[in-house]
């Protein structure tokens, strides 16, 4: 699995012009799911997110979790876009929706046993997310972690 992890003030999303999902400030995460990724994965990636330590504190940097800050998750099945060949990115290597779906669900869904207040957006919708970010902080999490 992958996420593209932004550090924000505030964020949000619509699908057909309706808010859907919005947080304070926390953390945007927009995740994707490979063919061959698992449960054990999407609870991986649920435990970083929440716990990248990414928050600047008097004390050293701290993370969602210790500071109780909300995640929004949004699907997003093109971060597997492979455009290392022409100008047309290939899908083949991000999982199918029947698949990905129940992953990203897994994924919020151990955020929020972990504790987490959780948005979401509205899986395979067409969707406008809307992001203040802060740093700007934007990482990239992979599970497993890539070579």
């Amino acid at each position: 699995m992958r996420a593209v992890v932004t550090r924000v003030g505030r964020a949000s999303v619509e699908v057909e012009g309706a808010v859907v999902g919005e947080i304070g400030a926390g953390l945007l995460a927009l995740v994707g799911v490979g063919r061959s990724d698992t449960a054990a994965h999407a609870r991986e990636l649920a435990r970083k997110v929440h716990e990248l330590r990414v928050f600047p504190s008097a004390d050293g940097e701290r993370s969602a979790a210790d500071l109780g800050l909300e995640v929004l998750v949004v699907s997003q099945f093109t971060l597997y876009g492979d455009t290392r060949k022409g100008r047309r990115p290939s899908w083949v290597d991000a999982a199918p929706g029947d698949v990905a779906e129940p992953l990203v669900a897994a994924v919020v869904a151990e955020l929020r046993d972990r504790g987490a207040v959780v948005a979401t957006g509205v899986f395979g919708a067409s969707m406008r997310v809307t992001s203040v970010n802060e740093g700007p902080m934007t990482l990239l999490v992979d599970v497993p972690a890539r070579e």
